[in-house]
């Protein structure tokens, strides 16, 4: 049951917004904290039985180690060093043993197979989030919640399967304030917004793209240079409107609840650098990796050379939690290069400032200011194009068709392929245009309408990407009658095309 569901959106919101808010109403926080932890709890379930055990086995453990440190200080250390081993041994059996022993079998020359293992929904974050908890409790940032407080915190649904990894303190705090529990009519209204934009972004355009996307990936060896190029941006876009979307919708439930989760997008494709981009794009990962690991191995105190290996340290990690596979490694890899490359300070970014650049703090590891200046807009369109290069390891099925995407695109053949990939966009929305062409005898008519569908997606998109992101629309609104015009048909666009729902790309990590 996720958020783009009839189930969801027809049965399960209604009923948790509006026993939630006649509970705080009441004055029944206590209450509505349990309800809304049942409701999370269910919200899991739904996903499958065994899923929710492993959740629970991870929560009881996390918070028993809790219990510990506040029974005996002296216990902190050791604690801290179990919760941190159990989380990620729990991580490492469900999502990584298959790909440790497949490596092993390889190096050895002997079979080794693990059990037919069910990695659970999200994992990777609540795994994420307790880690930070364990790791703060030990270092006397974090106090001993309650049993409910820790427990809503970390099966609070509309983080729970796909993030952001919201630390303890964000939202804890946040069920502790009773000023949050009185409805507000103006925050339901933005959050009811934020979840339709959401919505469009998943269901009218990522799904859409995903029916070439996967099209296209599934058929490597046979893409030519065109085709890929078209792919590749519609990959691109795919999963920034697919990841960007739940984001909007979680944050828009949390919203109509009261609460608000911390910004895991902030118009990434806008970025000029790909280090810009890291802090665009999954910020909540990101500045785990950078207090948790980071800066833990010495960040950028200990010398250029240690530098540029923490960097690489903490992408190549970042690539692993995404995925268990060296498609994954070699992503992680490649953008912990090009961060380095912009650390090195050989090619700057003209910002635009009017300032004394030699005011300015030294921020590079070789040189005080760059070698050049390039404008911000090149910038922007290398930083967009080495992402995209990056992706082909991202998506592909392996490291063989990995290389063979790059071969394709290398070596130009006759574009007869991409009629085929843009093909796949038999959509409702091009019906009559397809029908038309089929009524004039047009044979080329069909093929027609698929190309320009596929023009159409990309051009959107791209647009989309260059405007104002959901978090700007949404503070911004004044509610004008053409917004809720507006609104209602993204809705119920989304609505009707809920049929063809698919599961979200980052439900896998």
């Amino acid at each position: 049951m996720g958020f783009n569901s009839f189930n969801f959106i027809l049965i399960f919101m209604p009923v948790l917004l509006v026993i939630w808010h006649i509970l705080n109403r009441a004055k029944k926080n206590t209450l509505a904290d349990v309800f809304l932890t049942l409701m999370s709890l269910y919200f899991y379930y739904s996903f499958g039985s065994s899923f929710l055990l492993t959740l629970i086995l991870s929560l009881a453990v996390n918070y028993g180690l809790s219990y510990l440190m506040e029974r005996n200080a002296a216990l902190r250390k050791p604690a801290r060093i179990v919760g941190v081993l159990f989380n990620l041994g729990l991580l490492f059996y469900l999502k990584y043993l298959g790909f440790f022993l497949d490596n092993l079998s390889l190096i050895t020359g002997k079979t080794l197979t693990a059990k037919d293992i069910l990695m659970p929904i999200g994992i990777s974050f609540f795994t994420f989030g307790q880690i930070s908890f364990i790791a703060d409790r030990a270092k006397g940032e974090a106090p001993h919640y309650s049993f409910l407080d820790y427990c809503l915190y970390t099966v609070y649904f509309p983080k729970l399967i796909q993030g952001p990894i919201a630390f303890h303190k964000e939202m804890i705090d946040q069920f502790k304030d009773k000023s949050l529990r009185s409805f507000n009519s103006d925050t339901f209204a933005r959050g009811l917004m934020s979840f339709i934009i959401g919505l469009g972004k998943k269901v009218i355009l990522a799904d859409t793209l995903a029916l070439s996307v996967n099209y296209g990936f599934h058929y490597t060896y046979y893409m030519d240079t065109l085709t890929i190029i078209a792919v590749m941006l519609a990959y691109t876009f795919q999963i920034y409107l697919d990841f960007s979307g739940y984001c909007d919708m979680a944050n828009g439930v949390s919203m109509m609840l009261g609460f608000r989760l911390p910004v895991n997008f902030n118009s990434p494709y806008k970025a000029a650098t790909a280090k810009e981009l890291w802090q665009r794009w999954h910020m909540t990962l990101s500045r785990f990796f950078i207090k948790y690991v980071y800066i833990p191995l010495g960040g950028s105190r200990k010398g250029k050379i240690r530098t540029v290996i923490n960097v690489l340290i903490v992408f190549v990690l970042s690539g692993l939690w995404h995925g268990a596979g060296w498609t994954y490694i070699c992503w992680g890899l490649m953008q912990g290069l090009l961060v380095v490359w912009d650390d090195l300070g050989i090619i700057g970014v003209d910002d635009g400032s009017k300032d004394d650049p030699s005011k300015r703090p030294k921020k590079y590891l070789l040189r005080e200011k760059p070698f050049f200046m390039v404008p911000r807009a090149v910038g922007n369109a290398l930083t967009f194009f080495m992402f995209i290069v990056s992706l082909v390891f991202f998506r592909s099925q392996d490291m063989t068709y990995a290389i063979q995407m790059f071969k394709q695109f290398f070596f130009w053949t006759y574009p007869g392929f991409l009629y085929r990939t843009a093909s796949q966009l038999k959509i409702p929305e091009n019906y009559i245009f397809r029908q038309l062409f089929s009524q004039l005898g047009i044979s080329w008519g069909e093929n027609l309408v698929y190309m320009v569908t596929l023009i159409v997606l990309l051009a959107v998109s791209g647009f989309i990407m260059t405007r104002r992101n959901t978090k700007e629309i949404v503070e911004s609104t004044t509610f004008k009658t053409r917004e809720v015009i507006g609104l209602a048909i993204v809705f119920i666009w989304s609505f009707i095309s809920l049929s063809d729902v698919s599961t979200f790309i980052y439900f896998q990590y």
